[in-house]
């Protein structure tokens, strides 16, 4: 396969993985509204170390015994940073309901950035992602977790390093890829 039908094929292939969780998102801000705008970001950050968790224990016991997959569960932390995003985005405390047509620009947004970000990465890492495991990617999102953590706890600043909402984008196109590989059956 060419890098061009590769890349064809990965575009095509993450607006799939997107269109499932954004029809959940969307399905669930009718259900509840924008409920989510109470949460901080070291909330949204405990939110997605909660579904990264319980993916990684999966792994680990080869079982589980509550019904969301591991795929809901990635698809539940890519959703999670989409909200981390648009809380960074709004950047106040007022706890207003927004509408769902806002909501929607917010998450095409948010997603048109990560993609573009997916792009740029898969250009200089040649796709690299392909051949690494499930587990890698829940490990990831365990680190920038605790990335995130640690720049909360340094008041936001950081020295040499980029922040909360790299981090956030990172763990999201994580999630695609992970949700790709499961599509593709090789987890």
């Amino acid at each position: 396969m060419s890098i061009r039908t590769m890349a064809t094929n990965t575009n095509e292939q993450f607006d799939k993985a997107i269109s499932s969780c954004k029809n959940t998102f969307l399905k669930k801000t009718e259900d509840y509204g924008t409920s989510w705008r109470v949460y901080r970001t070291i909330s949204i950050a405990d939110q997605v170390y909660i579904k990264a968790k319980r993916i990684r224990t999966i792994q680990e016991k080869k079982m589980q015994k509550i019904g969301d997959d591991i795929r809901s569960e990635f698809e539940g932390i890519l959703n999670y940073n989409v909200i981390g995003l648009i809380q960074l985005q709004i950047n106040n405390d007022d706890l207003e309901q927004l509408p769902a047509a806002e909501v929607q620009v917010y998450y095409d947004d948010i997603i048109k950035n990560a993609k573009l970000l997916m792009q740029d990465k898969n250009h200089d890492y040649g796709e690299a992602w392909r051949e690494m495991s499930q587990e890698s990617f829940t490990d990831l999102i365990l680190a920038k977790i605790l990335r995130i953590k640690q720049i909360i706890a340094n008041q936001g600043k950081t020295i040499a390093s980029e922040g909360i909402d790299a981090n956030f984008y990172d763990m999201l196109n994580y999630a695609v890829f992970a949700l790709i590989m499961i599509e593709e059956g090789k987890h």
